[in-house]
């Protein structure tokens, strides 16, 4: 198997583990990839991390020779099913934080981007070079990047190709943060700064923000008054405010 599910802790690891291909995107991989974010989906959980293998590469995109020679009804199929395996994390009932250690080119990037958070080790370098083989970014680049760095900057980086060192990431808000040392380490301890909260209300929050993303100001408050009145119906609310009134930490259930 290319992608490996394990357990740290109160979180899920996912790994892409085909190191001596940079761990690049096959379209087997894709459905090993959405398989396992069903399964993680099921599990008991706080977020899921995913990172890649070998320490060279968090994923180098797509796999180049099984891209030649398709019919355009199978490419079209391909695009779509990254899509859909990548649409997926935004539907888990927890975040998913994207653990970038070296490169994220492509498709790599585009499922960082399909994150909820990306952390990147300094020596990471991102793009989406599609353009210099011709062809655009087809599992959500196109879409996601501009909602994260603005159209002008995303533009830019996708006519170019050109790569992102990590440093750049982190000033235009690619990535989170730079983090030092064993990145799976620092992605347990950023998990662990939102996961003692309620998951109900961390998904109340994701939603209303990315709802908020695709409608007019006006129609996006409507979304957050809706979501923040659904929040305050959890038994969670009234255990956060109680314990706030009383001085003491509170026991969140998810309900």
């Amino acid at each position: 198997m290319s992608v490996e599910l394990t357990r740290r802790d109160e979180f899920a690891l996912l790994t892409l583990r085909r190191p001596e291909k940079l761990n690049a995107l096959s379209f087997a991989i894709l459905k090993e990839i959405a398989a396992a974010f069903d399964e993680a989906g099921s599990w008991p959980i706080r977020a899921l991390l995913i990172t890649g293998a070998g320490g060279k590469a968090f994923c180098a995109g797509a796999d180049i020779e099984e891209l030649r020679h398709r019919s355009l009804a199978d490419q079209k199929r391909g695009a779509e099913l990254g899509q859909a395996a990548f649409a997926k994390l935004g539907a888990l009932p927890f975040p998913s934080i994207a653990l970038i250690n070296g490169y994220a080119f492509g498709g790599g990037l585009e499922l960082a981007m399909a994150c909820a958070f990306r952390l990147a080790s300094p020596n990471a370098k991102l793009g989406l070079p599609e353009i210099k083989l011709g062809l655009i970014p087809g599992f959500g680049g196109t879409q996601r990047l501009p909602r994260l760095v603005g159209e002008a900057r995303a533009l830019e980086l996708i006519m170019t190709g050109r790569t992102v060192p990590a440093t750049e990431a982190l000033s235009i808000g690619l990535v989170n943060r730079l983090v030092e040392g064993d990145i799976i380490t620092a992605g347990v301890a950023f998990a662990r700064e939102f996961s003692t909260h309620g998951l109900l209300a961390l998904g109340f929050a994701r939603s209303a923000v990315t709802r908020a993303l695709d409608v007019p100001l006006n129609e996006g408050l409507k979304i957050e008054a809706d979501l923040s009145t659904l929040a305050y119906r959890t038994q969670d609310a009234e255990e956060g405010m109680a314990a706030f009134i009383a001085k003491r930490k509170p026991e969140f259930r998810d309900a």
